[in-house]
């Protein structure tokens, strides 16, 4: 086996699976990265197991073959060598990879590549169409809500639900609550569920672009998989049943308190806030009056902040407690700037969502003051 290439082109693949990769690893072969040289190309492969990355880019000279070198080593070499330099690849007959540019000499220990675990075929397969864009919009405006390391395994990850006409992502730590949903003929007969596990999801959000261009998305019952550009990505779907999460999602007719403002002036505010609230619990008071909204936090040293914004609102007076940091994940992610909030009472949760739209939904539970 046996290649060259230029430097800034061997980068681009291995910066792109170089995400995937764990710093420990139970097998030492996941500390690794399969190389494979095909056909005039050469496809660089990633793995923790659950989510695999596979980067493809074409090269003239070339001898077919595969082996799996350290990934974090190699890398780093490529990334030492001087811009513009070519380098050589090349396996020897004691399965050692060398690699030369220039007056440079490195040599790295190998493992077989039938060592290196395979993707799982997908079962019960579904294919559908989204705009790569889109795909990436309803991430990025649901990621902030999955849960991190939750026992309740299935809140670690994101729902995708796939219908006819509509594409769904949703996601929830139990505390709060992020819809995003998608009007677009996706291609599907019949609906399809899945929970793309967290660490998926993160790698889908820096793989997209916001090209409005076709993606085909292959979901089956254990893996999803597609392909961006010259990568392809696998992921592990997570096997559990999600929430019903419409139960939680506050009919905004139905609330008879509601308020839009400034998206970015109430963000501030809570930041400036948040600075004297507790650590642990991160509480904020919102107390809503006629044509004002009083944002306050203390802490167990007994020292207070306090913060007034003029608003356009004229119901019933209301105070109520959120997790600071929650309400300001929610404003940096919403996409227009007034922000519409609604809410009935001091134990009800809070419905947030772009002004005059609902194709994208934040919810947050209240706190005890």
């Amino acid at each position: 086996m046996k290649f060259i290439i230029d430097r800034e082109t061997l980068l681009k693949p291995l910066l792109i699976v170089r995400g995937v990769l764990e710093h420990r690893q139970t097998l030492p072969v996941l500390s690794n990265m399969l190389v494979s040289a095909r056909d005039g190309a050469l496809s660089f492969t990633a793995t923790d197991s659950e989510v695999e990355l596979e980067a493809r880019v074409t090269v003239d000279d070339w001898n077919g073959g595969e082996i799996t070198v350290p990934a974090r080593k190699f890398i780093d070499i490529c990334q030492a060598l001087p811009g513009r330099a070519k380098v050589e690849f090349e396996l020897d007959g004691d399965n050692k990879a060398h690699i030369r540019s220039g007056r440079s000499r490195f040599a790295l220990t190998t493992i077989p590549a039938d060592d290196f675990p395979t993707t799982d075929e997908i079962a019960d397969e579904t294919k559908f169409v989204i705009a790569q864009n889109e795909l990436k919009r309803l991430i990025d405006l649901t990621q902030y809500a999955m849960a991190r390391q939750d026992v309740r395994y299935y809140l670690n990850g994101l729902l995708l639900e796939v219908m006819p006409q509509q594409v769904k992502a949703v996601a929830t730590d139990g505390h709060r609550l992020a819809v995003a949903h998608l009007d677009t003929a996706t291609g599907v007969e019949e609906s399809k569920s899945i929970i793309v596990p967290r660490k998926g999801v993160l790698e889908l959000a820096r793989l997209l672009t916001t090209e409005d261009v076709q993606l085909e998305v292959r979901a089956g019952t254990n893996a999803v998989q597609m392909v961006i550009d010259n990568v392809r990505f696998s992921s592990k779907l997570i096997d559990g049943r999600f929430p019903d999460y419409g139960r939680v999602v506050p009919n905004a007719e139905q609330c008879d308190k509601r308020l839009s403002m400034d998206r970015e002036a109430l963000r501030q505010s809570l930041v400036r806030t948040s600075v004297l609230s507790s650590d642990k619990h991160r509480t904020v008071r919102l107390t809503l009056g006629s044509g004002t909204l009083n944002v306050a936090a203390n802490n167990p040293e007994q020292e207070t902040a306090e913060d007034e914004l003029e608003i356009e609102y004229a119901g019933e007076d209301l105070e109520i407690g959120f997790n600071v940091s929650y309400l300001i994940e929610a404003l940096a992610t919403l996409p227009s700037e007034i922000v519409d909030i609604f809410l009935t009472d001091s134990s009800s949760s809070c419905l947030i969502q772009p002004h005059g739209q609902s194709n994208c939904q934040f919810v947050v539970m209240p706190m005890r003051l």
